[in-house]
């Protein structure tokens, strides 16, 4: 079975710490979030101006959203490396040497991600590229860690190259650091799923507060006048936007639990 993934694409090199947003990408959140921007601010102060001149503040959403992108990127990356680790070490157990595991294993990966272009497909083919133009596996391994950013990466190799050079059992090496980061990943997801209803609960208490300032507005129009015409009023309303911003940064922090 031959393989032909080294297109341009899979040459790429990427820092995972970096994305690079396209213009349509950067147009759609940028409008997403004017659109919603303007719509909150207007249903605070029923100003059709100050609410166009605030909205454009939506603009700066897409860097936030990049950050979003790059942590669910080096997620995966995660994921991925840990099923790159099961191949290798199925390969090696197999007598094979660390060379031409990386061989098997991007055949192994290549049914498991039929995409070329997923993260770990590129760079197990960069490995294999660089051991052919006579770089050695600790380097090849080195440089992606050093683009990857990620701790379960770094630590591996770290391990590896101390494992290569003493002589050590890089089987058992490779098992050891597949099981610790299967784990790590299995501590997440029951995470997230724990927290789940409670990050339903917080979208839904950041909507209430929204939800009653349109009905109250709707059924008492007279009542909720001065609210939008009043200097005191407005005053009031931005508190309540100050607070609600607050709120919703807190509780943000307060889900967001790393491992």
């Amino acid at each position: 079975m031959q393989l032909n993934i080294s297109d341009e694409k899979s040459q790429e090199v990427i820092d995972y710490n970096e994305y690079a947003m396209s213009t349509k990408e950067w147009l759609f959140y940028s409008g997403l979030a004017s659109i919603f921007i303007f719509a909150v601010i207007y249903l605070f102060y029923h100003s059709l101006i100050f609410s166009v001149v605030v909205s454009i503040s939506g603009v700066t959403y897409p860097r936030f959203k990049k950050k979003s992108i790059i942590k669910k990127n080096k997620m995966n990356l995660n994921i991925q490396f840990k099923d790159m680790l099961y191949s290798l070490s199925s390969s090696i157990s197999a007598g094979r040497s660390i060379e031409l595991a990386f061989k098997e294993v991007l055949k192994d990966l290549s049914i498991q991600y039929p995409d070329s272009s997923i993260s770990i497909i590129r760079e197990v083919d960069s490995i294999i590229r660089k051991i052919s133009m006579n770089e050695t596996v600790e380097e090849a391994l080195l440089e992606f860690a050093s683009r990857a950013h990620l701790e379960d990466i770094d630590n591996f190799v770290d391990v590896f190259m101390i494992s290569k050079r003493t002589g050590g059992n890089i089987v058992d090496v490779i098992k050891n650091s597949s099981n610790i980061i299967n784990d790590k990943i299995e501590i997440k997801m029951e995470i997230e799923t724990m927290l789940a209803e409670r990050k339903y609960e917080q979208k839904i208490l950041n909507i209430v507060p929204l939800a009653m300032i349109v009905i109250l507005t709707e059924t008492s129009k007279d009542y909720m006048m001065p609210i939008f015409t009043t200097f005191a009023g407005r005053a009031a309303m931005t508190l309540c936007v100050v607070l609600l911003v607050i709120s919703f940064l807190i509780s943000s922090k307060i889900m967001d639990i790393s491992i």
